[in-house]
């Protein structure tokens, strides 16, 4: 049985009216008035707010997610213990044992949204043979009967199964439902698909990626660490978890497994454990698990379960922390993982650098950068957490209309520097209203260089964005100007010449 809570990130923002979550540019999630503007997932966010003038636009906050879901997680558990956190707002349990103590599987699903409107929490609830199936089901509040799930999961789309590359090869072959794709033959598909493409197929017969083992899981695959005298500081539990990750990533390739599942336990002083399971499926790198560890023990602090915090900065807990454990669950067979370029040892050794770093600086301190849409040269380039998980984009550098074409900038300046572009009688060049120079460019002044010689111009171009919202809104003029010094892309707004990149 899976419960979901609709729009969760938006929930969290806590504001009125049409708001939008967004993500690298796009919409994450957003609020029933902005859908009912016509406001999409995975829409640019000028996109959406040309839809929805009034649109309100939110950050994501991962942490603050997954602290405001513990609320709703410990609500579940006067249901059962044994849950698993599939991502903050969704969230798994098993069905058997709980529904024959409330009845049966419709009695659960009551008691389950009696509990949340108690939280005034919004939630949906499905229930299916297997995870995926169940995920499915609770986007429509239908509890699958035994047996049906294979018939429940043919008329859905390719597309759900989450994986975009394998979707749109499916497509082109006419392959258009998860029933279409089940009744393929099992060997052909492995052979043209491969492993990715049979255990997709597995999970569109309405089979578990892999056999359930409700054994105990083996302890010596488990990372944890001691703390004495007891840990009552939130910085050095953050740093210990970067290190269990670790551990735990370490002496699972060891064993040539991964895990489904992974159990954090934090010990208090008295000996009460406080117990969370998140869902790992092989996918989550050292330093998201780290994060996701950081996340559990800030949503225990703010619930109140480890005390009162004593400052604003590095909190003091009042009921420390004795030791912190990470368990594998739902073991099975690792299928490899592609080294680097310049050796699998050398990305470690990065990986355990930034770890560091993000444990004492926060994870925002280690980024990386990756392209993804936008028109300017300086809207391509978005700056991610180094380890974060970031689902891809389809089509995320575009089709975008008024992008300036290829080849990318040598360089593109995050504050743009002053210029000046003259004429050959020395008058400033400006664009009229029927996006034409006033005059052609002779000469270009660009601030710290000397003078330069145009020697060619192209364009201009005018941007003309977000309207709508005046302290968004861009009204201006892009040019490229060529001189003996390379290509540069100027932009007038308000008057001014501004250097937006340099082409070497």
């Amino acid at each position: 049985m899976v419960v979901w809570c609709p729009d969760w990130p938006v929930v969290v923002g806590g504001l009125p009216g049409p708001v939008a979550v967004v993500e690298g540019g796009r919409v994450l999630a957003c609020s029933q008035p902005a859908r009912q503007a016509g406001v999409r997932r995975r829409m640019p966010v000028r996109q959406a707010q040309a839809r929805c003038a009034g649109l309100q636009i939110l950050a994501r906050d991962r942490a603050a997610e997954a602290r405001a879901f513990e609320r709703v997680a410990r609500v579940l558990e006067q249901v059962t213990p044994r849950l698993e956190v599939l991502r903050p707002g969704l969230v798994a349990l098993p069905e058997d044992g709980p529904a024959r103590y409330a009845g049966d599987r419709r009695a659960l699903a009551r008691r389950i949204g009696e509990l949340l409107d108690q939280e005034a929490v919004t939630g949906c609830v499905g229930s299916a043979q297997t995870l995926f199936a169940a995920a499915l089901a609770a986007r429509r509040s239908v509890l699958v009967p035994g047996g049906a799930t294979a018939r429940f999961l043919e008329p859905h789309p390719v597309g759900v199964l989450g994986r975009p590359r394998l979707a749109e090869l499916l497509v082109r072959l006419g392959v258009e439902t998860l029933g279409a794709f089940a009744a393929l033959p099992a060997g052909q598909v492995l052979g043209r698909f491969g492993s990715e493409g049979a255990a997709a197929q597995r999970v569109a017969r309405g089979l578990e990626l892999r056999p359930l083992d409700t054994r105990v899981p083996s302890r010596s695959l488990s990372a944890a660490e001691e703390f004495d005298p007891p840990a009552d500081l939130m910085e050095p539990l953050v740093f210990a978890a970067s290190r269990l990750a670790e551990q735990l990533h370490q002496q699972l390739a060891g064993a040539g497994a991964v895990c489904g599942q992974v159990e954090i336990t934090a010990r208090l002083v008295g000996g009460r454990e406080l117990t969370r399971v998140w869902r790992h499926e092989g996918r989550l790198s050292t330093l998201a698990l780290a994060e996701r560890v950081r996340w559990q023990l800030q949503a225990w602090e703010q619930a109140g379960e480890l005390g009162e915090s004593g400052g604003a900065g590095d909190p003091l807990l009042e009921e420390g922390i004795t030791e912190l454990r990470l368990v594998p669950h739902q073991l099975g067979a690792a299928t490899g993982r592609q080294g680097a370029l310049w050796g699998q040892e050398g990305l470690e050794e990065l990986e355990r650098t930034a770890a560091r770093l993000q444990a004492r600086l926060g994870l925002g301190a280690v980024v990386r950068v990756r392209l993804t849409g936008g028109r300017g040269p300086g809207e391509r380039v978005e700056r991610v957490p180094f380890g974060d998980v970031v689902e891809p984009r389809p089509g995320g550098e575009g089709p975008w209309p008024g992008q300036l074409p290829g080849p990318h900038p040598t360089a593109v300046y995050p504050v743009m520097p002053g210029a000046r572009l003259l004429d050959e009688a020395g008058f400033a060049v400006s664009v009229t209203g029927r996006s034409e120079v006033s005059a052609v460019p002779a000469v270009l002044h660009v601030q710290g260089r000397r003078a330069l010689a145009v020697t060619g111009w192209s364009g201009p171009w005018t941007v003309d964005e977000a309207w709508w919202d005046p302290a968004q809104a861009l009204r201006a003029a892009r040019l490229l100007a060529v001189t003996d010094g390379g290509a540069w892309l100027l932009r007038l707004e308000r008057a001014h010449w501004w250097v937006e990149a340099w082409y070497g």
